[in-house]
């Protein structure tokens, strides 16, 4: 059971002063996060890629090969890259770059991204918002399994028997698919053969166990094992000594957000009372102290499937000793606990 840390490097205004950090000083912040979750060994750390003005990482490879010179273990992953409206070939050499430079602990996380900035920045119609990620998902794949590459689509310049370089340090740089839990996304995974990421965010994490099994059903059906392949969670969560603190702490920054959020989509208004019932322990919310996480996460292994789990921390604008100490208390505290229990349950046959 892998445990790790995933962020969006937001930079919202503070809920109590209303300033806003840069971008240059979140992007410093957060690669001295990226070192900490090193330090205290967690196993993955993931960016995420946006357009706009309240997120600092529209790069997130650049952001991570800052952080690997100075970490040994923690693989570094985007969180997601968003494909679509991105160029495969300078998305594969950006991340072999970064596998170099980590000496083989890049990986990609692929999606369509919640977010549609990116379309027009880079001269996409969102009419072919599904056609954009499956022609270059295929492209991005073409130039993993081969150093010169001949492809043709729709969308972009065809390639003719071209080398693409550098190759990366891992025979195969990892390819995830990051879904919000969409059906047709897990079964293109499965099929694939392709490690799968699930955004549980909200709702109960539990009802995320039938999209693992049609996952595991169709990577069974194109011959692939589906014991080999891994599945991730993306939740948003925060830890401090004690639940009550924890949710004091977490509840204010991550209420600006998703109200801005709703704001832009139509939510309804995002309450103190909505924010308890997602961090019951049926909720997608994991805000406690290290115990309360730790049983949710092994709660979630055992009735979702999930191998890897991403705590996605801060929502919003949090101060950054804050986000540091819930880092250290996820990698010294949490993650003990859910890999010896994790390891205890596997070894008694369950998958």
């Amino acid at each position: 059971m892998e445990i790790g840390i995933s962020t969006f490097v937001e930079t919202t205004p503070d809920v109590e002063t209303g300033k806003v950090i840069s971008h240059a000083q979140r992007l410093r912040e957060v690669v001295e996060e990226i070192i900490l979750a090193d330090q205290v060994g967690l196993d993955v750390f993931g960016v995420g890629e946006h357009h706009r003005s309240d997120y600092a990482a529209s790069s997130p490879a650049l952001v991570l090969a800052a952080a690997a010179p100075q970490t040994k273990h923690i693989r570094l992953t985007s969180a997601v890259t968003v494909l679509s409206s991105a160029d495969p070939v300078r998305v594969f050499q950006d991340f072999a770059t970064l596998d170099g430079i980590s000496n083989g602990r890049a990986e990609i996380m692929a999606g369509r991204g919640s977010f549609i900035e990116s379309f027009p920045l880079f001269g996409y119609d969102l009419k072919d918002y599904n056609e954009l990620f499956d022609e270059k998902l295929e492209l991005l794949l073409k130039i993993r399994e081969s150093e010169k590459v001949t492809w043709k689509g729709g969308h972009r310049p065809a390639i003719d028997n071209l080398g693409i370089y550098p190759r990366p340090v891992q025979n195969q740089l990892p390819v995830w698919i990051g879904s919000g839990g969409n059906s047709e996304s897990v079964v293109r995974a499965g099929l694939l053969g392709l490690p799968l990421v699930l955004a549980i965010i909200g709702g109960s994490p539990v009802q995320f166990a039938p999209l693992v099994k049609l996952y595991k059903k169709a990577a069974a059906h194109a011959g692939h094992d589906p014991a080999k392949l891994p599945v991730a969670s993306h939740s948003h969560g925060f830890i401090a000594e004690s639940t009550e603190l924890a949710a004091e702490q977490f509840y204010p920054s991550t209420q600006a957000v998703m109200n801005n959020l709703g704001r832009e989509r139509g939510w309804g208004p995002y309450t103190r009372s909505s924010f308890d019932a997602a961090r019951s322990f049926e909720g997608a919310l994991y805000v406690g102290d290290p115990k309360a996480v730790a049983d949710k996460i092994i709660h979630l292994r055992k009735n979702v499937g999930i191998t890897r789990f991403l705590l996605h921390v801060p929502v919003g604008t949090m101060p950054h000793d804050l986000v540091m100490k819930a880092i250290e208390l996820l990698g010294k505290e949490v993650a003990p606990i859910v890999r010896e229990e994790a390891a205890k349950w596997e070894s008694e046959g369950h998958q």
